[in-house]
Formats: C-alpha cells, sequence, structure tokens
C-alpha cells in the first residue's frame, strides 16, 4: 500500500472538515457558539456525531483484536456494551433533566452550589487532567499507526507528526467550536460506520463468504462467546462485573464528562436532548455488535492465510492495509481517522469550555462574547493544544507500553470521585461537606482503588477487579465525603 495514497485522501479528508468550519462558522464564531452552538443543535445531529465521539480510535482497532487474544475475550464486551447502555437511560432520564433545568454550560457548575467552591473546582480539574490524558493516550495510539503506515515513510519525526495532527484538528475548530463539531463529528461517524461496514464486505468477499455465510461462520467459531456466568470471584469477564462496569464507567465517564455533555446541552431543549441520547443507545449498541464481528473475521482471516502479530491491537491495521487491496486500506485508514480525531476535536473542545467557565468564570462575566472573552478563549484553545502535544511527545518518549497503559489507567480511576461527588449532591440532603477536604478525599480515593486492583487476589480471596472498580472508587468518595461532612444549620428568618 503507496504512503502517498493513503496520505493523498487524508489530505483530501482535512480540507472537507475545513471547508465544514468555515461554513460554519461564517456567520458566529462567538463564545456561545463555540461552548453550546447556540443552543440550537438538531439532536439527530448530535446523536449520530456522538457515535464518533464515544468510539475513539483505540476502539475501533483494540475491540475487534480483543476477539482472539490469548486472554480468551471472545465477545465478552458486549456485556460491558449492555452496562453502557442502561448507563445512557439513566445519564438520560436522570442527569439531563438537572443540566437543563440548572441551564448549565459547563456540568461541575452544578457541584458549586451542591457542595461548595473547593467541590466545583476540584471536579473540574478531574476532568481537564483525566481528559487530557485520555485523549492524548488515544491519539498518541492512533499516531503510531500513522507514523509506521505513512510518515516513516517521508522521515518525518513522530513530534512532527504528531504537531501535524493537532494543528489540522485546531484549525477546522478554533473558531466554530462545538457548532462546527456537530457537523464534521456527524461526517466522521459516517465514515467510521461505513468503514466498519465496508470491511466486513472486503473480509467476506476474501474468505468467498456471502453475508449469511459470514454470520454462520462467526457463530461457529471459538470467538463468538458472549455471556459469562462462572467464576466471579476469579474471572474479569463475568457478566455481573461486566455490565456493573459498563454502567457506572457510562454514568461517571459519559454523564459526568464535560466533553459527552456538552453535545447534549446544545439541544434546543430536555425533549430533543433525550431523543438525541435513546436513539444514540440504539445505534451504540448496533455498531459495536459489527466491531466485535469484525473481529471475528479478522481472526478466522488470519488463521486461513497464516498471518500472525505480536499485539492483537495490530490485527485490523495489518490485514486491512497489506492484505485486502488499496479501496479496503484506504477505507480502514479514513475510519481510523474519523474515530480518532472525532474523539479529540470534541474533547478539545470541552477542555477549553470547562477551563474557561470553570476557572475563568465566564459565566460569571457580564458578556461572555465580549472581544476579551473571545481572545481568551482563543489562548486557551491552544494551551491545551499545546499540553495534548506535550503529553504525546511524554507517552512516546516513556516507550514503554505497559508504563502508558499504566498512566491511562490511573487516569481514568479519577471518573471514581466524580462519581461520589454527584452522588452526594443528588441524593444526601440536610448535611454539609467540609469543603477544603474534598481535594484530598478525592485523591486518596483512586489511590486506595489502585493499592485494591494490584493487591486484590491477596486481600479478597482471589477476587478479579475489572470495570467494576469505579463503583467501589464512587462509593469511597461519598464515604469519605459523609464522614467528614455536618448537619446543616437550619437559618430561620427574623
Amino acid at each position: 500500500m503507496a504512503p502517498s495514497i493513503l496520505l493523498s485522501f487524508i489530505i483530501g479528508y482535512f480540507l472537507i472538515l475545513v471547508v465544514i468550519s468555515f461554513l460554519t462558522s461564517r456567520k458566529s464564531s462567538d463564545n456561545d457558539t463555540f461552548f453550546v452552538a447556540n443552543r440550537n443543535s438538531k439532536w439527530y445531529l448530535v446523536a449520530f456525531g456522538m457515535i464518533g465521539t464515544a468510539l475513539s480510535g483505540v476502539t475501533f482497532i483494540s475491540v475487534p483484536g480483543k476477539v482472539g487474544a490469548p486472554s480468551g475475550d471472545q465477545f465478552a464486551y458486549f456485556q460491558f456494551v449492555l452496562g453502557n447502555a442502561a448507563g445512557f437511560i439513566v445519564i438520560a432520564t436522570v442527569l439531563l433533566p438537572l443540566y437543563y433545568r440548572l441551564k448549565l454550560t459547563s456540568i461541575y457548575s452544578y457541584i458549586e452550589g451542591a457542595l461548595g467552591t473547593w467541590s466545583y473546582k476540584t471536579a473540574a480539574g478531574i476532568f481537564l487532567i483525566s481528559r487530557t490524558i485520555g485523549s492524548a493516550f488515544r491519539l498518541y495510539l492512533v499516531v503510531i499507526v500513522l507514523q509506521k503506515f505513512i510518515f516513516d515513510s517521508y522521515h518525518i519525526p513522530f513530534a512532527v507528526t504528531v504537531m501535524i495532527c493537532l494543528m489540522l484538528i485546531w484549525l477546522y475548530t478554533y473558531k466554530g467550536g462545538l457548532k462546527t463539531i456537530i457537523i464534521t463529528d456527524s461526517l466522521q461517524t459516517l465514515f467510521l460506520v461505513s468503514s466498519v461496514f465496508l470491511s466486513i464486505y472486503f473480509i467476506c468477499n476474501s474468505l468467498h463468504y456471502n453475508i449469511f455465510e459470514a454470520a454462520n461462520a462467526i457463530k461457529n467459531s471459538s470467538y463468538s462467546k458472549i455471556f459469562f456466568l462462572q467464576d466471579f470471584v476469579g474471572s474479569k469477564f463475568h457478566l455481573g462485573k461486566q455490565f456493573i462496569g459498563g454502567l457506572f464507567i457510562t454514568i461517571a465517564m459519559v454523564g459526568l464528562d464535560q466533553d459527552l455533555m456538552q453535545k447534549n446541552l446544545s439541544c434546543k431543549n430536555i425533549g430533543e436532548a433525550q431523543k438525541n441520547m435513546f436513539s444514540f443507545t440504539g445505534v451504540f449498541v448496533l455498531i459495536n455488535i459489527f466491531f466485535l464481528s469484525v473481529g471475528a473475521l479478522l481472526y478466522i482471516y488470519a488463521q486461513r492465510y497464516g498471518i500472525v502479530v505480536t499485539k492483537t491491537d495490530y490485527l485490523y491495521p495489518t490485514i486491512a492495509l497489506n492484505y485486502l487491496g488499496l479501496v479496503p486500506a484506504v477505507v480502514f485508514m479514513l475510519g481510523l481517522t474519523a474515530a480518532t480525531f472525532a474523539t479529540t476535536d470534541s474533547a478539545l473542545t470541552a477542555l477549553t469550555t470547562s477551563f474557561c467557565v470553570d476557572f475563568l468564570n465566564f459565566n460569571k462575566s457580564a458578556d461572555v462574547n465580549s472581544k476579551n472573552s473571545v481572545r481568551a478563549r482563543h489562548y486557551v484553545h491552544i494551551a491545551f493544544s499545546g499540553l495534548m502535544f506535550l503529553t504525546i511527545i511524554v507517552f512516546n518518549a516513556i516507550n514503554n507500553d505497559a508504563v502508558v497503559g499504566a498512566i491511562f489507567k490511573v487516569a481514568s480511576y479519577t471518573y471514581g470521585p466524580l462519581l461520589g461527588l454527584y452522588a452526594f449532591g443528588l441524593l444526601v440532603k440536610g448535611r454539609q461537606v467540609k469543603d477544603k477536604l474534598v481535594p484530598f478525599i478525592c485523591i486518596i480515593s483512586p489511590a486506595v482503588c489502585y493499592f485494591l486492583n494490584i493487591n486484590s487476589k491477596t486481600l479478597l480471596g482471589g477476587y478479579v477487579f475489572d470495570n467494576e472498580l469505579i463503583l467501589i472508587n464512587g462509593l469511597i468518595t461519598f464515604t469519605g465525603l459523609w464522614a467528614t461532612s455536618t448537619k446543616r444549620t437550619l437559618i430561620l428568618p427574623n
């Protein structure tokens, strides 16, 4: 596969995004446009575009790869997806009505009224740190693929590749922000979804399967087990762990995450936002079924043609770029690029919004759309692009997949305290937290969870944690808030 061909398609792809950015931001590029798209987004565009944001490049590569992993994953991931679906329903029926009732721009503003200023800044800070590390990690893994299959042949250094990617994202988002992203993410989701379906078609064609033969081959393969009901204590694949983990990770990492909630808050009203979430949930479940099916077909293909890869993440790109031909290679690269940049552009916009509202107090400004405020937003947007660049360079310098993965895992732990903060604010009435202690509680909780995760087999009789650890994380935070809180003093009017 000639790198020049792949590069030309990617350049053309970005030119389309830049043109969309120009068209969507030419009439308005103020802060209301950037933060909430003037609260005038079409719910169906938001729903479709959120697929691209929710399914990162890591998902695009890793979910199919895990199907045949030596650990025996098979279709176990679908149990987690079912938990995700339940979490999306909770978000639509509990959190979205709250956010709309309070007319929030940053969802962390809720914490200020419920718990206090230190709690509020802690919640926003958790998001900024976690989302920066998480988005940088996802972009890093995909830039490695771009570097290997395209930019190495032109002797372009890794750092330059990263800078090019971030500059392109900044270029089409810095003016229109969320208003642009609603449209570009819909386009990128179209590329993503098309690439999944076309990949299935091309693999089936190479295996000489029709769609019914392919479905039968997947069903009869050693990769298609979905529900794991044995050994709750020792197996990380057990249905209970996966479903509970999927449920609470979704509530924390979607419902309490400015990135994905910002799109929902751009809809005209709560009714349209809920329609968006319900329709998104159905499409999300369906598209993950196809991702898993791609994985099974890739392993069947690899077995037939004797293809061996050193890491499961390399299976999809290796077969797509080296074995299936020109069109499948282009389709894969466009799908991978779309999945990655739909996640990163959205994250940069959400990080900029959160910092401007939660730390620069744009929501308390007399004129949020003044020239000074817009100029400040531009500087913040550039700063977060630079921070993400530095984070990726650090990941690359570490050059150890286990260490980088551990950093990402630790960052994901920090969403547990958000779960505890919001649960306390929503469920506990009549008690006041010790506001200045909240940052320490939110540091201690993930540290305890990290210790538990490493030592659970010894401490808990062989128990192995998986995604359900986020629930324990939230409970520790909640318990810490309760233990340090006091009864509210009721002040009666004279």
